[in-house]
């Protein structure tokens, strides 16, 4: 019995995605429930399993090609898988030709790994789930080259392989080899081209302004301190430093309903609800999953809820109506080591705020010099929508709040 392997329903505004990565290939035998391809849309990567134990028979949309909504990906056959496995009886007596076989790779690894024979289980995996790459196939084989030329030497005094071969991964997954004058083209991801486009936009069509102001970190961080083994006891997560800006910006979004609005086109939306955006950065880029009515959300709840958007945006599990309808953003560029930046606006929203290192610095207090923990922070704002006066003012309420987080409890 053949099956269609097509592609998930998008939602409305997803127009159309591209064929990331086939996990299988025609021949191949899978399990019900396996992931056989990935397609990649503007926000997220969607995954097709496969509908039932059987082999793939056909791939009718190759990696790259651009598909639709329901649109059919390939061919399944379903109960064949016995025959890909009848057809090689002597196993038992190839162990690591068989095991090869259970090793997740790329297309692009495959056929390279085939090319050159290489057995997949002598390659050291770098991928998601174990995946090998085509770069650590190719980092396999640049090993190989260096023990080669290290195995003439002499049996009395072995000389050990020169390092200047390692080969140096990069902050960005990419890997080259030490000393090569090399150049590496890599098509920019779907998300990586929708998120470039949109801070373009964003940049051309609002009247960005950006204000900022410092916060004393020291009440927060004694606050954390004094309370953290009990909250993590009666919680089971910690209490970070995010959960306390999200409350600040939710309390002042109250106070300032331009700065939690948005413009479309002609019109002026004013939202009575607030959707906090926090940005989390993968591998694959940017991603702002939003938590949905902050003003009712506990410490512990945004806590929570924060470090599982973290989790599934670098597994590529969130789902695309989590990053939409978000009426304010929060990003923290602070944990990467950012001391200062300018945050650019997540249209169709009027405002962002960046969050930054935290760093001590000598600050005048009643006419004495003290050392305290300090942070930056920083407002994008639309003029259009949002004069100055009213971007200066919510970054004080914010600021206050922080540095008497007291207020935050009593809503004062």
């Amino acid at each position: 019995m053949t099956i269609e392997i097509k592609t998930p329903t998008f939602p409305e505004s997803v127009a159309d995605g591209t064929v990331a990565t086939w996990h299988k290939q025609p021949g191949e035998a899978v399990s019900r429930d396996e992931l056989i391809v990935d397609i990649e849309t503007d926000k997220v990567v969607l995954e097709v399993v496969a509908p039932a134990d059987g082999v793939i028979k056909e791939i009718i949309k190759g990696e790259g090609e651009v598909v639709l909504s329901d649109e059919v990906l390939g061919v399944f056959a379903e109960g064949e898988a016995g025959a890909t496995v009848d057809a090689a009886p002597a196993a038992a007596e190839a162990p690591a030709a068989a095991s090869s076989e259970d090793i997740i790779m790329s297309p692009a690894a495959r056929k390279l790994a085939e090319e050159e024979g290489i057995n997949p289980s002598d390659v050291v995996a770098t991928g998601k789930d174990g995946r090998v790459t085509k770069e650590d196939i190719l980092n396999h084989i640049s090993a190989k080259s260096v023990k080669a030329e290290a195995a003439p030497a002499p049996a009395s005094a072995p000389a050990p392989a020169p390092a200047a071969a390692k080969s140096t991964p990069t902050a960005a997954g990419i890997t080259f080899d030490a000393g090569d004058r090399v150049e590496k083209r890599v098509p920019m991801t779907r998300l990586r081209a929708t998120i470039a486009r949109r801070l373009v936009e964003a940049q051309q069509t609002a009247a960005m302004l950006t204000t900022y102001n410092e916060v004393n970190m020291k009440p927060i961080m004694e606050l954390r301190k004094k309370y953290q083994d009990k909250f993590v006891s009666a919680h089971g997560v910690k209490l970070g430093f995010m959960s306390f800006f999200v409350k600040a910006a939710t309390e002042a979004l109250k106070k300032f309903p331009s700065v939690n609005a948005s413009i479309d086109g002609n019109d002026m939306v004013y939202h009575g609800y607030q959707d906090v955006g926090v940005a989390v950065s993968t591998e694959r880029g940017l991603v702002v999953p939003v938590l949905r009515d902050s003003d009712a959300m506990g410490l512990a709840e945004i806590e929570s809820t924060i470090a599982d958007f973290g989790a599934r945006a670098r597994d590529g599990k969130l789902g695309i109506e989590e990053m939409q309808g978000g009426t304010f953003t929060i990003s923290n560029g602070g944990i990467f080591g950012s001391l200062m930046s300018m945050p650019i606006l997540n249209p169709p929203q009027t405002a962002i705020m960046g969050m930054h290192k935290i760093q001590e610095r000598p600050m005048a207090v009643d006419g004495e010099v003290v050392i305290l923990p300090m942070m930056y922070l920083a407002l994008s704002y639309d003029h259009r929508m949002i004069d100055g006066k009213e971007a200066v003012q919510f970054l004080v309420t914010i600021k206050e709040l922080l540095e008497d987080p007291a207020r935050l409890i009593l809503d004062v």
